[in-house]
């Protein structure tokens, strides 16, 4: 029994080890890096270990915009842009591209504040219903394409900045095409600190996990497909896990366009956690020194109840 007790504890302090050692991997591997303490409970730090491993398994470089040449598939959807175009302004137009009901869109609730929105086309899974009626045309171009995990028309109204953020999970490449864009530098992303504009039929790829922001300082609509499409990995064993994680946790994550259609358990979960951060902004509100000593306590003890 000692020698099981003993054994176990080991185990623990290298997951311990390998968990701090990926997360302090993740947080450097960048220029630009969040603070310490928001690097804690940043939702990278939980997913380091995976990221991890999808970063030394994969076949593209490790920057921050990566070249339109090595993703040869999508040039279809690049070269039919103006046809996606057409279906996004239409989408635009019917005020069908919003933001979510209530909150049940955990990955993307802090851009709503901002006046961004979107409009799914698949998450993760099948399709959406609601676009197969919208647009119909560029989701069947998206289905003839394999490693197409997920596709939106999205938003940035003018005057719009979203905050600096890095995406949870690494298994994936971001790939954002110009539909209506004002074509100005004034109308950027900005990926590891390295700026880029959006150009009317016009890709940009980038690794979403690198902290970036999107700002949009002209007085014209910016809208654009956003993809996430497979990250090409090295060896059979990454990839499989790499779809493992897709069909739980990032499936997991799916909501809805409009009522009726499936919200995952992420985003289910999501909304009745809500009300507990609304009652932390509440005392944000009232006493900064109160909310941060209550988060730290709660984080300290749930510290304390892994690592006893």
């Amino acid at each position: 029994m000692p020698e099981i007790l003993s054994g176990l504890f080991q185990v623990k302090w290298l997951v311990v080890a390998i968990f701090i050692a990926s997360t302090t991997y993740v947080h450097f591997r960048g220029r630009v890096r969040h603070r310490f303490f928001r690097q804690l409970t940043d939702h990278s730090t939980f997913t380091a270990p995976i990221n991890t491993v999808m970063y030394l398994c994969s076949k593209v470089p490790a920057t921050p915009f990566l070249r339109e040449a090595d993703f040869p598939r999508l040039k279809p959807v690049t070269d039919a842009w103006e046809m996606i175009r057409d279906e996004a302004v239409a989408a635009y137009r019917e005020g069908v591209i919003k933001a979510a009901n209530g909150f049940t869109d955990a990955g993307f609730n802090s851009f709503f504040r901002t006046g961004w929105t979107r409009f799914y086309l698949k998450w993760y899974g099948k399709p959406l219903d609601s676009a197969r009626s919208v647009c119909p045309r560029t989701l069947a171009l998206l289905e003839s394409i394999p490693g197409i995990e997920a596709a939106m028309f999205t938003v940035l109204p003018p005057g719009a900045r979203l905050p600096n953020h890095r995406d949870p999970y690494a298994g994936s490449i971001r790939y954002h095409l110009g539909l209506v864009t004002p074509n100005s530098p004034e109308c950027y992303i900005e990926v590891d600190g390295e700026k880029r504009h959006w150009r009317d039929g016009e890709a940009l790829f980038f690794d979403e996990t690198y902290i970036h922001t999107a700002v949009n300082n002209t007085e014209v609509a910016r809208i654009i497909l956003f993809l996430d499409i497979d990250r090409p990995l090295n060896n059979p064993l990454a990839r499989a896990f790499n779809h493992l994680v897709r069909v739980t946790l990032l499936r997991a994550s799916a909501t809805e366009n409009v009522p009726g259609e499936r919200i995952g358990l992420i985003n289910r979960l999501f909304s009745q956690v809500y009300k507990i951060r609304v009652v932390g902004k509440n005392l944000k509100k009232r006493s900064k020194p109160a909310y941060y000593l209550a988060k730290w306590v709660l984080i300290g003890g749930l510290l304390y109840l892994v690592l006893r």
